[in-house]
């Protein structure tokens, strides 16, 4: 009987260590990750993304501009600052200041002046948005002028019913001058307003060249011809303050040298009547040359006399001979 309580014994022992060894190896396969809960070593940090962008570098560099040397010219006749500066495209008052010239811009023949050479510009990079002072200029409606023969900054002005100081300013212009061939720039958006209300610029259309009926180019006249007329066809029904501007001019004193002689002069009819104290005196026959050209008044000079300004094309030139001499012209065979 005790042989049996010691079997019992040790096989009650052998079953409890069998049943911690199953209890243990269960644990481990349920919470495999508790035995590694202690951490070993350095932690190696983690880079966060910042939110703040870092700013990308851009260039200051400013492409530089070397301005150009300016032109050595030399005046001839019929030269004004007007011309040479519409000939090189450049401005009359950078003439005026790298010449140290008067306002007036006066030239004398075989002078030689410096004609400045526009500086070259850097393009700038284009913009969404205009500056305050281009989008002004860029609102205000203009109109493009070329100044004609006999035109006066004050006709201009007066035509377009803008102040000569804003046309000044907008053409950057240091005098009332202009110069034939002139082109400016009027600004639209600078009418002067009447009563509440900004009138249009009303120029008729130029009047085409008038076409010359007599006398026949070439024709000769003496003492016999008690007149020597001219006659054109008229251009239109000339306006108020529109006249025909008769031009006359003794050729023959010029070629002699002995002087310039012109006749100028203002009609509203077809027909112009040849002073008489205009013809010459001599027996030696003198050639005359006339032309015709709508003109338009535009205005009066400082000393009163009334301006006038070109309102179409010019005639031909046609010629004529006049003696002193009473003997009759020969007829042609």
């Amino acid at each position: 009987m005790s042989l049996d309580l010691r079997l019992a014994l040790l096989l009650v022992a052998v079953l409890a260590l069998v049943s911690a060894g199953i209890t243990f190896a269960a644990s481990r396969t349920i919470f495999p990750a508790a035995a590694d809960e202690t951490p070993t070593g350095t932690p190696t940090p983690t880079a966060t993304q910042s939110l703040i962008p870092s700013p990308t570098p851009t260039s200051s560099r400013v492409p530089s501009v070397t301005p150009r040397p300016p032109i050595r010219y030399t005046v001839v006749e019929g030269d004004t600052c007007g011309g040479i500066a519409f000939f090189f495209d450049v401005t009359i008052r950078s003439m005026i200041e790298i010449n140290n010239l008067g306002t007036e811009c006066l030239l004398s023949v075989g002078t030689e002046i410096l004609v400045p050479q526009p500086t070259a510009t850097v393009t700038p990079e284009p913009t969404n948005t205009l500056a305050p002072a281009e989008a002004t200029e860029a609102a205000c409606p203009k109109d493009n002028y070329t100044v004609v023969a006999n035109d006066s900054l004050f006709a201009i002005a007066q035509n377009y019913n803008v102040s000569m100081q804003s046309i000044k300013d907008f053409n950057g212009l240091i005098a009332d001058t202009v110069f034939e061939g002139q082109r400016l720039v009027i600004p639209l958006c600078e009418r002067l307003t009447i009563g509440g209300a900004t009138p249009t610029p009303t120029r008729p259309p130029p009047y085409p060249a008038p076409n010359l009926l007599l006398p026949r180019d070439g024709e000769p006249f003496t003492l016999a011809n008690e007149t020597v007329s001219l006659q054109w066809a008229a251009v239109g029904a000339l306006l108020e303050g529109e006249f025909y501007r008769v031009t006359v001019a003794d050729v023959t004193e010029q070629m002699i040298g002995s002087g310039s002689k012109l006749l100028v002069d203002y009609v509203s009819d077809t027909k112009y009547i040849i002073p008489t104290e205009f013809r010459s005196s001599g027996t030696v026959p003198h050639v005359f040359r006339w032309w015709i050209e709508p003109v338009r008044l535009s205005g009066t000079s400082a000393s009163g006399e009334p301006r006038y300004s070109s309102a179409g094309a010019r005639s031909v030139r046609r010629v004529f001979t006049w003696s002193g001499s009473a003997e009759a012209p020969t007829a042609s065979p």
